[in-house]
This record gives C-alpha cells, sequence and structure tokens, in this order.
C-alpha cells in the first residue's frame, strides 16, 4: 500500500464516507487509515498542500471514531505543514484545534504546548497573535497549577513585547512570571524577573515606574533578600546622582551577564543603558529633597 498513489487513496477514501444507495453509513475506520496513507505519501513527496488537506481529513475522521488523542495528532501534523506553507491563520486555527482536542482528553499540557508551537510559527509574521497564543498556552499550565512549565512561555512573551517597543506590557508580563515563579518557589527566576522590571523601565527612560517597581517588589522577602535586588538597587543610585559612567558599570557587571541566555533581550536593553539625559534625573531628586527639607523646616 506504501507504493500506492496518493491521490487514489484520498479519493477510496471520500468515497468510503460518502452516503449513497448503497452504502448507508459511512467506513470512517477504513477511511482514516487511508487518509493517514496519503497525507504520509503526500508528505513523502513534498506535496505538502495535499498533505496538510489529508491529515485533515484524517483527524476528521479519528474524531469520527471518537479517538481525539490521534486526532489531536494529525491536526498538528497539519498544522506542521501549513508552517512550511507560510499559511499563518492555518498554522493557528490547527494548532487551537489540536489543542482543544487535548482538552477532550483532559492533557491541559499538551493542549498548553499546541498552543506554543503555534506561537512559535507565527513570532515573527503575527507578534500580536502570538501574545495571545502564548497568555492562553499560560493559562492552561497555571489552571493545571504547572507554573514552572508557563516561565520559559511569559519570557517568551516580554520578549515580543520588548521587540515591539511596548515596555509597559512587557513589565506587566515580568510581574506576571515573577508571581507565577513565586508560586512554585522559583526564586531565582522571580528576583530575575523583578530585576528586569526595572531595568525595561530604566531604557523607557522612566525612573519614577523605575523606583516604585523595585519599591513595591522590594516588599517580597525574598527579592528583598536577593543579589538582584541590590544590584538594581545600585542602578537606581547611579540613575538618581546622573552619573553615567557607573551606570554603564553597573550594567555591564556579572549581574547582567550571567543573566540566561532566556532573557536576552533585556540583556540587551542593559548593556545600552542609559537612554536619555539623565542629568535630569539628578536635578529632580535634588529638587525633590529640598522640597522635603522646606516642608520640615515650616513644622
Amino acid at each position: 500500500m506504501s507504493g500506492s498513489d496518493p491521490g487514489k487513496l484520498i479519493s477510496k477514501a471520500d468515497n468510503l464516507t460518502t452516503l449513497s444507495l448503497t452504502r448507508w453509513s459511512a467506513d470512517w475506520e477504513s477511511a482514516t487509515r487511508l487518509y493517514e496513507q496519503a497525507a504520509n505519501g503526500f508528505r513523502v513527496s513534498k506535496d505538502y498542500e495535499n498533505a496538510k488537506l489529508a491529515f485533515e481529513k484524517a483527524s476528521k475522521g479519528r474524531e469520527m471514531l471518537s479517538s481525539p488523542w490521534d486526532a489531536a495528532k494529525s491536526m498538528e501534523s497539519a498544522a506542521a505543514l501549513a508552517k512550511e506553507l507560510r499559511n499563518w491563520t492555518e498554522v493557528i486555527d490547527f494548532y487551537r484545534k489540536a489543542s482543544e482536542l487535548y482538552m477532550q482528553c483532559d492533557r491541559p499540557q499538551f493542549a498548553s504546548d499546541s498552543l506554543a508551537k503555534a506561537a512559535r510559527a507565527v513570532e515573527d509574521a503575527l507578534p500580536s497573535d502570538a501574545i495571545k497564543l502564548y497568555s492562553d498556552a499560560c493559562v492552561l499550565l497555571e489552571d493545571d497549577r504547572k507554573e514552572q512549565m508557563a516561565l520559559d512561555l511569559y519570557h517568551a512573551v516580554t520578549n515580543i513585547y520588548v521587540k515591539l517597543e511596548k515596555y509597559t506590557d512587557a513589565v506587566a508580563f515580568l510581574l506576571k512570571l515573577g508571581l507565577a515563579a513565586d508560586k512554585c518557589n522559583a526564586t531565582n527566576s522571580q528576583c530575575k524577573a523583578y530585576l528586569s522590571a526595572v531595568i525595561v523601565y530604566l531604557y523607557a527612560h522612566d525612573l519614577k515606574q523605575a523606583e516604585k517597581c523595585y519599591n513595591d517588589c522590594s516588599q517580597i522577602d525574598a527579592f528583598l533578600r536577593s543579589d538582584q535586588n541590590r544590584f538594581a538597587g545600585k542602578l537606581l543610585s547611579a540613575y538618581k546622582e546622573g552619573d553615567v559612567e557607573e551606570i554603564k558599570r553597573v550594567a555591564q557587571s556579572r549581574s547582567i551577564t550571567n543573566l540566561d541566555s532566556v532573557w536576552v533581550q533585556i540583556i540587551k536593553l542593559a548593556r545600552k543603558l542609559p537612554t536619555g539625559d539623565v542629568a535630569a534625573f539628578k536635578t529632580n531628586a535634588a529638587i525633590g529633597e529640598g522640597e522635603a527639607l522646606d516642608e520640615n523646616d515650616l513644622k
């Protein structure tokens, strides 16, 4: 059968699922086997379009046979071929369908992985869709109390937001990452997430928000006692002093260079610090201290 024409296999399978005066019920079991054989035949010959269509039909057949697990596997194969064809809409649709089928099997980790595969496939072409896919994948894992497995997905979303220069959104996901890390006792990742949030705000030239973020995160004991906290404090102090050279020195220190590869976008931002005119920060800090003294003098 492996040497058979896949096109003829599709036609034969279609006939087995078409009702007529002489066929009152569809033979989905036989048809599905034929669809799968045809799909593999088309894929070997690199006819990806027809292979994709055959895997779609095979997936439907497995659904009709009440086998959602196998249906999901075929749908993922169709999605992978859609990726080869650069049909991003189908990539998203097929992987989402596979995710839904995995959930029918009560396998949220596999369902999440399907969404993550879709996100990675469309990340460059459709970044906004990738963010949504990654976010939905995180929700599935968190609902299953598998926060540890969601951490890399939060990294991925953060990196996309940084590339898009949407720094406030990037910080929001870094804080979500920190919360997820806290739930699974991943203290190192938690502290790195909070440090990264401060760095992103500083890169966006928003010292006020950077300080607020630092102070808020320092309410968490794990971060307060961490090397990342001390590093963030040094960086903020250098900004308030308007010391460009100290900012550069701190930003190039081992606390940054030792970050894992998943923090690549944060490392790139840190190495570009400072951005804008930091002298204004020193002036504003001095004014703030003066105002505080004046207030005390009036008492």
